[in-house]
């Protein structure tokens, strides 16, 4: 649409300040042995996409028309979904026949398919691509697919400080594109501008924008594209380096905005990227360009990580979710008093609920329960916490209501830019089942029994990173309220009825 590379540039799509980091769903079971991770939810059968926030570009899937929404709407002509990520002003979905589709803001190439045709953006339409894909992922401007063969297409634009980058050393790609070859790659995760891929035997690579430390094998001078490597040290995928003889066995991969995380075989978390408000766990405020060991996130196991631009959520093994970083907005949905936190912080309103699933963008986060239900907390701007039209900064998890998700079971929450996705199946499927670690197959080890959420696990002796690092004692958050219940008010009912009463005379 005219003019979207002008707004996109407004929001948040360039470089943060120096005191101002998605995460990917993971495959569903391969059908060859090369040990591809199992899809994030093996119990659940085909479901439907609901969305909510701002839709002036199309992201919502709801035609050219439709610009916002405050509660979440049924998307139409979609069915049979196993899978689906919000990026930055796009969303992709994926169906059980391993088919992708894609609408909203094409212009650098996100959608990776044709919509010369008016107001075909808008609406879902089929990515062409070479296989049987098991997993999609999203950031800002550019989109990612890995096929159940163990190779990986991507079509879009990355983007850096000076603009636009392109997605390969030829420049953006309209169209799927093969991004390695000669590589099985077992997982892919997305952040706003790089791309991070888990290769069979455990080892990383990376491409894309460095400028924040974000590739883990850049440094400071080689991020910036007018170096001497230039383009090359940034858009030709390459593997993230440890010492020969202490190189770890990585067994999953999440991102931030600005940010990786990865999980080794021994449960120790290393992570890379920005940490001005210690939103990757590590003590100094700083960028970091190499891998570093994150102490207080290599004491808990962790199923699932999510992060934002400058905060982190964490889901234990147990269902209990964590969040650090950043205060602001109520995104870490710790209560109002609290302060910023410098390692994860067991947000208490899900104590008594068992978490499923987790999401965080930007200054928004999103948590789904075993029994179906999603919550939000954060800012409250551009109705991305689908409470209407109420705008008030959350600053303790709230349920989400709406006609729309009843007698339906929310699998899973992705969070783009200025909207959200929710995955939902009919009752009569099984309840969700906690994210599955992305150990592929043959290095899989015995699972532990769940911890305790206040019993982190002992931490063992890592192998060797090019930095190791520890976070200082943050200060104790103040303990939060229950999750809230958007209907204890009368003037939340109403609020929620006048919606659901427009939702019904938009359908």
């Amino acid at each position: 649409m005219n003019g979207t590379s002008r707004k996109r540039q407004s929001l948040r799509r360039s470089l943060p300040p120096a005191k101002s980091g998605s995460g990917p769903k993971a495959a569903k079971k391969a059908k060859t042995s090369l040990g591809h991770p199992e899809r994030r939810f093996p119990t659940l059968d085909s479901g439907v996409i609901l969305t909510f926030g701002q839709g002036d570009v199309g992201q919502l899937g709801l035609g050219p028309d439709v610009m916002e929404r405050g509660r979440p709407t049924l998307v139409p002509k979609l069915d049979d979904l196993t899978d689906m990520c919000a990026g930055g002003m796009h969303t992709i979905c994926l169906n059980k026949n391993g088919e992708v589709s894609s609408f909203g803001c094409n212009d650098e190439g996100a959608l990776g398919r044709d919509t010369s045709e008016e107001g075909s953006e808008t609406e879902p339409g089929l990515v062409s691509l070479p296989g049987v894909v098991v997993q999609i992922t999203a950031g800002d401007s550019h989109s990612a697919a890995l096929l159940e063969d163990g190779r990986v297409f991507a079509w879009g634009s990355f983007r850096d400080s000076h603009g636009t980058m392109g997605l390969t050393l030829q420049g953006g790609e309209k169209k799927p594109i093969e991004l390695v070859t000669g590589t099985v790659i077992v997982k892919i995760a997305s952040g706003a501008d790089h791309l991070v891929m888990l290769t069979e035997d455990g080892q990383m690579q990376t491409v894309g924008c460095g400028e924040q430390g974000q590739l883990g094998r850049v440094s400071e001078r080689g991020a910036d594209r007018m170096s001497r490597q230039g383009m090359v040290n940034l858009l030709v995928p390459g593997p993230v380096p440890f010492k020969p003889t202490k190189k770890p066995e990585f067994v999953d991969i999440w991102t931030a905005t600005y940010g990786t995380f990865a999980k080794d075989k021994n449960n120790h978390i290393y992570v890379f990227g920005l940490n001005n408000y210690n939103q990757l766990g590590l003590k100094e405020q700083r960028t970091h360009f190499h891998p570093s060991v994150s102490g207080p996130l290599s004491l808990h196991d962790w199923s699932q990580i999510s992060g934002g631009q400058h905060h982190t959520l964490a889901l234990d093994t147990s269902g209990q979710v964590y969040s650090l970083g950043r205060k602001e907005y109520g995104r870490l949905g710790l209560g109002e008093n609290c302060e910023d936190v410098a390692e994860p912080a067991l947000i208490t309103a899900f104590k008594d609920k068992k978490v499923v699933d987790i999401s965080c963008e930007g200054n928004v986060s999103y948590a789904v329960t075993d029994d179906g239900e999603v919550y939000s907390w954060g800012m409250g701007s551009n109705m991305q916490l689908g409470m209407g039209d109420e705008d008030s900064d959350l600053w303790v998890p709230t349920k989400i209501r709406g006609k729309a998700l009843e007698n339906k079971l929310v699998k899973s929450v992705s969070a783009g830019g200025q909207h959200t996705v929710i995955l939902a199946s009919d009752p009569s499927a099984k309840p969700a089942t906690a994210a599955k670690s992305a150990i592929p197959n043959g290095r899989a080890k015995k699972a532990a029994e769940p911890k305790k959420a206040s019993e982190p696990k002992k931490e063992s002796e890592p192998e060797a990173a090019l930095e190791t690092e520890t976070a200082t004692d943050s200060k104790s958050p103040t303990e939060p309220e229950e999750p809230m219940d958007t209907d204890e008010t009368e003037k939340e009912e109403k609020k929620s009825d006048d919606e659901e009463k427009k939702d019904s005379a938009d359908k």
